[in-house]
């Protein structure tokens, strides 16, 4: 069975048969929650498919009835809970021979390309580079991944005394695979075995796979909160207190006591829960790489939680306040710019408008891993009178666009002139827009043709993009996946860079 993608824009359910069924009962039609423990009856005969799987990344326990796994552990699926979850006896490894839950997407079949650790299939040859100079990585570490300029193709990157090289890896007639046109190689394992041995050509001899930086997402916190999200509050521990805003409060939290989870607590009576239940419940569905994930919720009683996935190093904002240009660079500002468009261009895609879009709202992970958060949400706090531009305004003049404050005209066109005033914060680290500017003379100087100037430091380029998003009527301001490419085409090389 195809393993589904990282990306996760397109996840559909399956029916899912009866875990524990009954004594003497063939198993119905319906979904039935499993009670702890599971699997003490015979499962279900498993679809025709893969059986043996490999894990690609370690995984910890979350529930009684999941199973702790590390990444290279041999796995024999014995049920397809759900396309998201599947219930797997453990081969070799930390849970030898025991039984429970893993997230699908943390596993591959063990005789596909997936199950190589050195196969990084999405990998762009600028992340490539990130990856492979990341501390713990090896003279000769390496990775195989997608060619950019040649879809279909392959590429092999190396780490060389501290720079990364690239080698084109072609395939002839055939199907076989060379760097060498003298010298081909059955399987990519084949080449990869060569050269591990052999350096034949290559700068450095082949080490050691590089070392992945981020597991995937899980779809939601176990397999039983997929679908049933509102969750016992007393399976929420409140352990610090990490920011608090106009609408509430952040926390780092505990679910479980077992998976760390960011709870957000608006201040009581900011927000109908039944508006907010309407909205997260589009909010859930919403799953991608570069989007905060929605987890669960409390909205039985005040104050209301909000769970999401926990992003250690807090908002972008703060993050480039604390840095200045410190240890980010350029390209770094650049990344963080396309990751958070990446995930504009989802919501793009879902024809979903975000309406706050900001650096505030933008929440940083290790390695400078950039995740849209909020969206959706100034939707239930904002009411109309917040969008008067007044000095005491609720609503974030100095990021909207002019048709919201004139005429309450939200589109995700507006979210590209936010997105504008985003960027002119990346580039600033944190600076404040229009920093000599009261709301009032910022609506004033606008509706004049205004634009603040180039940030120093910035590039051309990158400023003509920031104009882009400013222009004056919605319909000229390019879309979230134009911006996209334009940021990605930074980090593109020259082909013939390629050894």
């Amino acid at each position: 069975m195809e393993m589904p993608q990282y990306c996760l824009i397109c996840i559909r359910r399956v029916c899912p048969c009866l875990i524990k069924p009954p004594p003497d009962a063939e198993p119905p039609a319906q979904k039935i929650e499993p009670s702890a423990p599971i699997l003490t009856r015979p499962l279900p005969p498993l679809p025709e498919g893969h059986r043996y799987y490999v894990a690609l990344y370690d995984y910890t326990a979350r529930t009684d009835d999941d199973l702790s796994v590390r990444a290279g552990d041999k796995l024999e699926v014995l049920y397809k809970y759900t396309e998201e979850w599947w219930i797997v006896k453990a081969l070799t490894g930390i849970s030898a021979n025991k039984q429970g839950y893993v997230p699908s997407n943390y596993v591959a079949p063990q005789e596909s390309l997936d199950a190589e650790p050195w196969y990084f299939p999405d990998t762009k040859r600028a992340d490539s580079e990130k990856l492979l100079l990341c501390d713990g990585n090896v003279h000769g570490a390496f990775l195989i991944r997608e060619s950019e300029s040649h879809r279909g193709e392959l590429s092999l990157s190396v780490l060389d005394d501290g720079k990364v090289k690239h080698y084109k890896v072609l395939r002839n007639l055939d199907g076989e695979y060379c760097i060498a046109k003298n010298h081909t190689f059955r399987t990519l394992k084949d080449l990869v075995k060569h050269y591990s041995r052999d350096a034949g050509g290559l700068c450095v001899r082949l080490t050691t796979p590089c070392k992945k930086l981020q597991a995937p997402q899980t779809h939601g916190l176990s397999y039983d909160t997929v679908d049933k999200w509102e969750i016992d509050r007393k399976m929420i521990k409140l352990i610090r207190k990490l920011g608090n805003g106009q609408y509430g409060d952040v926390h780092e939290g505990l679910w479980n006591n077992t998976t760390p989870v960011a709870v957000k607590t608006p201040k009581p009576g900011t927000m109908d829960p039944k508006d907010f239940l309407r909205e997260a419940a589009i909010m859930k569905k919403l799953r991608h790489p570069k989007l905060i994930q929605l987890y669960a919720v409390c909205t039985l009683e005040e104050p209301i939680y909000i769970i999401t996935e926990l992003m250690k190093n807090g908002s972008l904002l703060e993050y480039l306040r604390n840095d200045q240009g410190d240890k980010i660079t350029l390209s770094d500002q650049i990344e963080m710019a396309a990751q958070v468009t990446s995930g504009m261009a989802y919501l793009e895609q879902q024809n979903y408008i975000h309406r706050d879009l900001a650096a505030r709202n933008v929440l940083v992970g290790e390695n400078n891993i950039c995740k849209v958060a909020d969206f959706g949400l100034t939707r239930v706090f904002l009411n109309d009178n917040d969008y008067e531009a007044n000095e005491n305004c609720k609503f974030p003049i100095k990021w909207t666009a002019p048709e919201v404050i004139h005429f309450k005209k939200c589109s995700i066109k507006s979210d590209v002139w936010s997105f504008g005033i985003l960027l002119h914060e990346i580039m600033t680290f944190g600076q404040i827009p229009y920093p000599e500017m009261t709301n009032m003379e910022v609506v004033r100087m606008l509706s004049k043709g205004y634009r603040m100037s180039c940030p120093a430091l910035c590039p051309d380029a990158l400023y003509n993009i920031m104009k882009g998003c400013w222009k004056d009527e919605a319909c000229d301001r390019p879309t979230f996946e134009t911006l996209l490419w334009e940021l990605e085409g930074f980090f593109d090389m020259d082909p013939t860079s390629y050894s």
